[in-house]
């Protein structure tokens, strides 16, 4: 990359920023997504070394401000600093209490005021929403009405295949309808960060009284 880079080298790749370069990232984000829902070794291995010259291709356009020394630097203290557990005295047992220990600290570590800071906006809505419950879940948010049904409709459920169909139908039957069910859960997640942001406050006036 280096090469490529460089007076003599190719003259595409030296004229790549990192934002001509966004949509390659998703692309091979998502090709290795593909590879390893098929189970295909060879072509995962392929994926991800695709993926990876994304990184090295965005550390070396960036120097000498920074380079992939110090990302890989970066994301050891991270890890380091993640894993108090492990690299420290910190107790954690299982894995559920490894990720609150995570989202806390990393909260911290921004300088965030909420555990729903930081989930990014562009996210797919149902990966937005996975997110959201992962951080926030230890919170303990009321449920509502519609959880009660939810929790019956999936007791009935026996496999993610089923889930995966009843979710299309979903979609389906929200469409004839002329309902966005992409749009519906959107919204629905930023009225969860509202209650959770409540939440948060709450807790805060309570510690500060």
């Amino acid at each position: 990359m280096n090469r490529l880079r460089s007076p003599g080298g190719c003259p595409w790749d030296a004229e790549q920023t990192h934002e001509s370069l966004v949509e390659y990232l998703i692309e091979e984000a998502y090709e290795c997504v593909e590879a390893i829902e098929s189970g295909d070794q060879s072509a995962m291995q392929e994926e991800l070394g695709d993926l990876l010259l994304q990184v090295v291709f965005h550390a070396r356009i960036a120097e000498p401000q920074w380079d992939i020394d110090s990302v890989v630097s970066g994301i050891t203290n991270k890890l380091i600093a993640r894993h108090p557990h492990v690299f420290s005295d910190d107790i954690a047992d299982t894995s559920s209490a490894v990720e609150d220990s995570w989202h806390v600290r990393k909260a911290k570590e921004k300088g965030r005021d909420s555990l729903t800071e930081g989930i990014p906006d562009s996210l797919p809505a149902l990966m937005r929403a996975a997110k959201l419950h992962s951080r926030t879940k230890s919170l303990n948010v009321v449920p509502t009405s519609q959880a009660d049904r939810a929790s019956d409709l999936l007791g009935e459920l026996h496999s993610q295949e089923e889930l995966g169909d009843l979710l299309y139908e979903l979609v389906r039957l929200a469409r004839s309808r002329g309902w966005d069910a992409e749009g519906s859960l959107r919204s629905a997640v930023r009225r969860r960060i509202d209650a959770i942001k409540d939440i948060e406050g709450a807790k805060e006036h309570e510690l500060g009284n």
